[in-house]
C-alpha cells in the first residue's frame, strides 16, 4: 500500500450520514432545524441566568456554562456538515479536521466535568444546606470551573498534537458526518499505540473518572432525601435533582450508544448515527429539560421575554412618532 507522509495531506473526506442524494436536502433542513434550536435554546437559558438576579445562585452559575458549551459543542459539527451538504462536497481540510477534533474533544470535557460539579453542587445543597453559601462561595465556584476548563484544554491539545506524529494512507475517507478521533486514527499507516493508550487513559479521566463523581454524589443524595420525614421535603428534594439527573442519563447513555455501536460495527456508519443523539439532540434537550421542570426557570423566561417585547414595542413606537 502507497504511504505518504502526514505533513503531504492537505484534506480529509467526510462521507457523511447518507451517499443518496435525494435524502441530502431532508438532511440539510432537519440537521440545520436542530442546530437552530439548540442554538436559541441554549442562548434563551444563558440570557436568562444572566438577566434574573434571583438566579445569580451557584445552579444556575454552573447551568449557564453548561449551556455555553452546548452551544460551541454543536457548532463544532453542524455547521461544517450544513456546509458541505449546501457546497456539494465531503471535503474538510487537514488543518479543519484538527480543529475540529480539537473542539469537539474540549466541550465534550468540559460537558462532563460540569455535570459533575453541578451533581457535587446538588449534594452540598442536600446534604449540607446550612453550609452551602460558605461551601459554594464565589471563590470556590470558579475554581470549579477554571480546572475543568484547564483540564479539557490540555487533554484536547495532547489528542492533537499526537495526531501531528502521524503518517497517513493514501485513503482518507472517514466515515463520520465530523472528524472523529478514532476514525482518524485508523487511518493513519504508522503505529499509533501511543494514540490508543492516550484514548483510553483520558477515556478514564474524562469518563469514568467524572462518571463515578456524580454516581457518589447522588448515592449520599438519596441516602439523606430517604432521612427526610415529610413526603412534601422529599419531593422537594427529588424535583431539586430531577433535571439534573435527567441530563446526565441523556447525555451518558447517548455516549455510551455511540461506543456500543462503534465496537459493533465499525466499517459502517451505524456508530455515525448514533453520534447524532450525542452530538445534536442531547444539547437540543438540555434546556427543555431545566426550563421545563424548573419554575425559577420559566419566570425568568417570561420576564426576559416581556421586557424584550416592551423594549421593541417602545422603539417601534418610537420610529413611526419621528
Amino acid at each position: 500500500m502507497e504511504r505518504r507522509n502526514q505533513t503531504c495531506v492537505t484534506e480529509f473526506i467526510l462521507l457523511g450520514l447518507s451517499d443518496e442524494g435525494g435524502l441530502q436536502s431532508l438532511l440539510f433542513w432537519l440537521f440545520l432545524s436542530m442546530y437552530l434550536v439548540t442554538f436559541t435554546g441554549n442562548l434563551l437559558m444563558i440570557l436568562a441566568i444572566i438577566t434574573d438576579s434571583r438566579l445569580h445562585t451557584p445552579m444556575y452559575f454552573f447551568l449557564s456554562n453548561l449551556c455555553f458549551s452546548d452551544i460551541f459543542f454543536t457548532s463544532t459539527t453542524i455547521p461544517k456538515m450544513l456546509l458541505n451538504i449546501q457546497m456539494q462536497s465531503k471535503v474538510i481540510t487537514f488543518e479543519g479536521c484538527l480543529s475540529q477534533m480539537y473542539f469537539f474533544m474540549l466541550f465534550v470535557g468540559l460537558d462532563n466535568f460540569l455535570l459533575t460539579v453541578m451533581a457535587y453542587d446538588r449534594f452540598v445543597a442536600i446534604c449540607q444546606p446550612l453550609h452551602y453559601m460558605v461551601i459554594m462561595n464565589p471563590k470556590f465556584c470558579s475554581i470549579l470551573l477554571l480546572v475543568p476548563w484547564i483540564l479539557s484544554v490540555l487533554t484536547s491539545l495532547l489528542h492533537d498534537l499526537m495526531i501531528l506524529r502521524l503518517s497517513f494512507c493514501t485513503d482518507l475517507e472517514i466515515l463520520h458526518f465530523f472528524c472523529e478521533l478514532i476514525q482518524v486514527i485508523q487511518l493513519a499507516c504508522s503505529d499509533t499505540f501511543l494514540n490508543d493508550l492516550m484514548i483510553y487513559l483520558t477515556s478514564g479521566l474524562l469518563g469514568v473518572v467524572p462518571l463515578t463523581g456524580i454516581l457518589f454524589s447522588y448515592s449520599r443524595i438519596v441516602t439523606s432525601i430517604l432521612r427526610i420525614s415529610s413526603a412534601m421535603g422529599k419531593y422537594k428534594a427529588f424535583s431539586i435533582c430531577g433535571s439534573h439527573l435527567a441530563v446526565v442519563s441523556l447525555f451518558y447513555g447517548t455516549s455510551l450508544g455511540v461506543y456500543l455501536s462503534f465496537a459493533a460495527s465499525q466499517n459502517s456508519r451505524t456508530s455515525a448515527i448514533a453520534s447524532v443523539m450525542f452530538t445534536v439532540v442531547t444539547p437540543m434537550l438540555n434546556p427543555f429539560i431545566y426550563g421545563l421542570r424548573n419554575r425559577d426557570i420559566k419566570q425568568a423566561l417570561r420576564r426576559l421575554f416581556s421586557q424584550e417585547t416592551f423594549s421593541a414595542y417602545r422603539i417601534l413606537c418610537f420610529r413611526i412618532k419621528t
